[in-house]
């Protein structure tokens, strides 16, 4: 009996492990989109190409060996390999050879390649940041629509149930004489207002979690559990005091940024290819080596034995050569010509991203301070919206004003709510840009 006990209890652990799991929050979400995400994944792949590449011009420097081993059988006429005659007698031949390159100088090319690599998996890594960063902060702006929206939703939900007590209140009042028929009518016609209200805010809230899941990658038929969020905080002034106010600078960008230090190290790239394609005008030395040797035998005739010809047939070669390039087709100054244009386009492209940065660290920055200075504004104008709507219904309930009033003063309160919790979100958001662009991480 205790056993099936002892089982279910444990279900019931393990069941609420997996729902707080689930739970995630504006952090949990942005690295589940940077893990599951398709191009960065292929971007990850694309890096580790680059570390390939790097270990093969590192190789480069290494001497390239390679052996060979041949057999010819040789019938009807054919020449003798140790008379160099003629004859008509079969031949079987087996030969052996070892030999080794090294290049010893190629116009620094192999230098300029094992650079060019690293470069490129440096400006690969910053890349990849980059793009993790990008979407890191898209899923964090979908992630504050879909705070957004709750809040719409719940104050939709909230209206609705004063809605509903007014409604309640005014039959009454309607029974004893108070109020007439016309203002029930208008009260039910402000609670189906308030249903719609709700029901379009609901579905704003599902497009804005299917957006949330897409850039996720989350599987859509699963349910997604949003944590409750620290972005925002229903009380206020005070806690916005709490945050910090960014200081606008006009200093430049260093390469903290990951997009200014993947087109830094495109411009290491495309010098280090220009400095490639100049060292083809230069000559190249190589040296080589080797070792050979060989057995011979007639068929059907006795012949030295396999040991001895090996040793006695042993030869051994070096050799250096000096390659001196005079003309192929204006190839190289093309070549040259094209990858100082690729120098001076990767040069405009870093001025280009720099500018940009800058902008946008400073637009950022702006709509941080503004959206404070709104943020401090709409909980004043909050404020006395609520108060002015509870005035409202007073006299509503005295009958000093009148269902449309009500009406009046209820929908600028709640227009005034979303409008302070847009506020607070873009906030947040713009926040989050601002310390992004000074240099702090997003994960």
């Amino acid at each position: 009996m205790k056993r099936p006990i002892i089982l279910f209890l444990m279900l019931l652990a393990f069941t609420g492990i997996d729902a707080q799991e689930a739970t995630l929050t504006a952090t949990d979400c942005m690295r589940y989109a940077v893990e599951h995400n398709h191009d960065i994944r292929i971007e990850q792949l694309t890096q580790d190409t680059r570390r390939a590449e790097r270990t093969s011009a590192a190789g480069a420097f290494l001497p390239q060996v390679s052996a060979s081993i041949g057999a010819q059988y040789n019938f009807g006429r054919a020449i003798d390999p140790e008379t160099n005659t003629y004859t008509n007698v079969s031949t079987f031949y087996n030969g052996y050879s070892v030999q080794a390159s090294l290049p010893v100088f190629d116009g620094f090319q192999r230098i300029n390649q094992l650079r060019a690599a690293k470069a490129s998996l440096l400006m690969g890594r910053n890349k990849l940041r980059a793009q993790q960063d990008e979407l890191a902060l898209q899923v964090f702006e979908a992630f504050c629509n879909v705070l957004y929206y709750e809040g719409t939703v719940r104050m939709a939900e909230e209206k609705r149930e004063q809605s509903l007590l007014t409604l309640r209140q005014t039959q009454v009042m309607a029974e004893v004489g108070q109020k007439s028929e016309a203002d029930v009518a208008q009260m039910e016609a402000q609670l189906a207002a308030d249903d719609y209200e709700i029901t379009r805010q609901q579905n704003e809230l599902s497009t804005a979690i299917l957006s949330l899941k897409q850039l996720m990658n989350f599987p859509e038929t699963d349910t997604l559990l949003l944590a409750p969020s620290n972005l925002i905080t229903p009380t206020a002034p005070q806690t916005l005091q709490t945050l910090q106010t960014p200081q606008t600078s006009s200093e430049p960008l260093t390469l903290e940024n990951p997009a200014i230090a993947a087109a830094a190290q495109n411009v290491v790239v495309a010098r280090r290819n220009l400095n490639i394609a100049r060292g083809e005008l230069s000559p190249s030395i190589s040296i080589s080596g080797g070792m050979s040797t060989s057995f011979n035998k007639m068929l059907h005739n006795e012949s030295v034995g396999f040991r001895d010809q090996l040793s006695n047939n042993k030869g051994e070669y070096v050799y250096a050569s000096v390659s001196i390039p005079i003309f192929n087709r204006l190839q190289t100054l093309t070549d040259i010509r094209r990858q100082r244009n690729n120098l001076r386009i990767a040069e405009e492209e870093l001025a280009q991203k720099r500018d940009e940065l800058v902008k946008l660290q400073l637009q950022a920055e702006n709509d941080c301070e503004g959206f404070r200075k709104q943020t401090l504004q709409m909980q004043h104008k909050v404020e006395a919206d609520s108060i002015a709507a509870r005035l409202t219904t007073r006299k509503y309930e005295e009958g000093l004003a009148s269902a449309i009033d009500v009406q009046t003063s209820t929908a600028t309160l709640l227009e005034s709510r979303s409008r302070l919790l847009q506020c607070q979100l873009m906030l947040a958001l713009k926040q989050k840009l601002a310390n992004y662009y000074k240099g702090l991480p997003l994960l």
